[in-house]
């Protein structure tokens, strides 16, 4: 009853695209998941609800702040989507140093959360670490995941332009949003004053004209509503929902299992090959173990590390193909410290509609072409929008009576915002492990957090806000102030490595198709496998991975090689 040919750990983007791979491919296959069930449609309970429907018009109660400081400090969390997230206590963790886990314990993971940007890495990224001489060199380049990254986004649905750019190619991709009239202006003249930095409207996870193949997943078209963390009723963005674990279950090979904690991955010593996992029951603490034949370990980057680390075994004490001690290392993340607030002054006259939902986007300039003489390495992709103030949530103005009321129809000027996303690198030192003596309500040992910005981390903020600033100041923003915002790691929720790809087994835990190099029939596919970081949205990178090993998985089922 338990035995299937393959088994999922996680539900949430790359372990969506794994059950849907392998199902389509006739597996038979277990999605596990450690959390409740949400079911597409059924399971949005404020999707459709306004602001003066939640008793505390979306903001959380102080209660709540003092009781999960890390999760209120997401820009997702709210009163409208406080049910996807994990609170502070309900899976605690140890922080060695200050790190913001952010969690999303149900069926579809933090897929019904994600900002939904999506771009692909360029080569510059494939071989940045043997170029510049960190990390290890990455076993796979940009020519080997192109095929796949086509393969997702026709089936998840991108929106952009073709923009012909070096440093991020361009994909399958739907018809892309547009700027306003501001963010026209500020492109033009950046672009003018400095051509080498081209400025792009960003590309997404959304569905700008449906394809029959977006029609046939049952889902419409955005309706640019900007309330993507509530779940979607119109299936307008890709998530593991709406997407592909309903694509997996209609081939009848799904056995999708909420409420499933896995301890750990079994190991058969004789076989020489990991043989299921130990699950428990996250209700009943029930302990019950599934046998399969491949096992993929999506439980996103962090709990991966977790679940490695805690399967112990004569063969591997350290944690499962843990030989050279690298198992939890080399924790790295995307730098969001740079910030740039301006104001505008111009087209008093022009407004915007809709609720757009992604930014205008200023690829990698930085470290690009070789390494630069800049005191940091590595480099940061940009992103600005413009909106005019007015009467919304957060904006509130003294006042009573026909000149208040009057007041607040009129929009104020016009403001500009301008964020980084920067590479950091792996190091060792950078690592989660777990506790030797305190242990989560299922017995599981919690993970000590010990990751950190560095020396590097700081100049390069330093020099986003330095030329975010004169970027804006070419374009004739006025007030313009930049800032290091100091956030911890965690917050950019983009958190990868510890299970790192590499052709060296010396040097690395996983082989070019996501294998652990001494324990092939198990792939990890989520953000652990990462060799470095990248400054794109990860997720793209995630899903194209996983779509690879996956299809790799099933031809070596074939071949009767696992």
């Amino acid at each position: 009853m338990n035995q299937y040919d393959a088994i999922v750990i996680g539900s949430g983007i790359s372990g969506g695209w794994a059950a849907k791979e392998l199902c389509e491919h006739g597996l038979t296959t277990l999605l596990l998941e450690r959390g409740r069930p949400v079911e597409h449609l059924k399971d949005y309970p404020t999707a459709t609800k306004n602001p003066w429907d939640f008793p505390h018009r979306g903001d959380m109660p102080e209660k709540d702040h003092a009781e999960n400081p890390v999760v209120n400090r997401c820009y997702a969390y709210g009163e409208a989507t406080q049910h996807f997230f994990v609170k502070d206590k309900a899976h605690p963790y140890i922080q060695e140093k200050p790190f913001d886990w952010i969690r999303g314990y149900q069926v579809g993971g933090k897929s019904l959360l994600w900002a939904r940007q999506t771009q692909r890495w360029s080569p510059f990224e494939f071989e940045g670490p043997a170029r510049d001489g960190f990390a290890v060199p990455w076993p796979i380049g940009y020519h080997d995941l192109a095929p796949w990254y086509s393969h997702v986004e026709k089936f998840a649905g991108i929106s952009g332009n073709k923009d012909n750019l070096p440093q991020l190619p361009d994909g399958e991709f739907l018809p892309p949003w547009e700027m306003n009239c501001v963010e026209k202006h500020i492109s033009g003249k950046i672009m003018q004053k400095y051509p080498d930095r081209p400025v792009i409207i960003g590309r997404c996870a959304h569905l700008t004209k449906p394809q029959p193949i977006h029609l046939e997943q049952g889902r419409g078209q955005c309706q640019a509503r900007s309330l993507c963390e509530r779940g979607c009723p119109f299936g307008g963005y890709f998530n593991s929902n709406s997407t592909t674990i309903p694509w997996a279950q209609r081939t009848g090979k799904l056995t999708l299992q909420p409420f499933s904690v896995v301890h750990s991955i079994l190991y058969d010593e004789k076989k020489g090959k990991a043989t299921g996992v130990r699950v428990i029951d996250a209700r009943t603490k029930a302990v019950t173990e599934y046998q399969a034949r491949i096992i993929f370990v999506n439980a996103a980057c962090l709990n991966t590390n977790l679940i490695l680390l805690n399967s112990t075994s004569t063969r591997f004490p350290n944690g499962l193909g843990n030989d050279n001690g690298l198992l939890g290392h080399y924790i790295a993340f995307h730098n969001y410290r740079g910030n740039v607030s301006a104001e505008f002054e111009g087209f008093p006259d022009s407004y915007y509609y809709g609720r757009r939902p992604t930014e205008v986007f200023i690829p990698s300039f930085r470290n690009l072409h070789k390494h630069e003489n800049l005191g940091f390495q590595r480099g940061y992709m940009s992103y600005f929008g413009a909106g005019r103030a007015g009467w919304q949530q957060g904006d509130y103005k003294p006042g009573i009576g026909r000149e208040f009321k009057d007041s607040i129809t009129e929009p104020g000027p016009w403001y500009v915002y301008m964020g980084m996303q920067g590479e950091t690198i792996p190091k060792f030192e950078n690592h989660v492990r777990l506790s030797p003596d305190q242990k989560d309500e299922w017995g599981v040992p919690q993970l000590i957090t010990s990751v950190a910005y560095d020396d590097n981390d700081d100049k390069m903020a330093a020099d986003f806000v330095t030329q975010g600033s004169e970027m804006l100041e070419a374009a004739g923003c006025k007030n313009i102030n930049g800032f290091n915002n100091h956030q911890n790691p965690g917050l950019d929720i983009h958190e990868v490595g510890g299970v790192r790809m590499g052709k060296d087994p010396k040097t690395s835990l996983l082989n070019e198709w996501n294998q652990l190099h001494h324990c092939k029939n198990v792939f990890v596919t989520d953000g652990a496998c990462m060799t470095s970081t990248g400054n794109q949205n990860p997720s793209l990178t995630f899903m194209a991975l996983t779509a690879r090993a996956a299809n790799h998985a099933v031809e070596e089922l074939k071949k009767q090689n696992l």
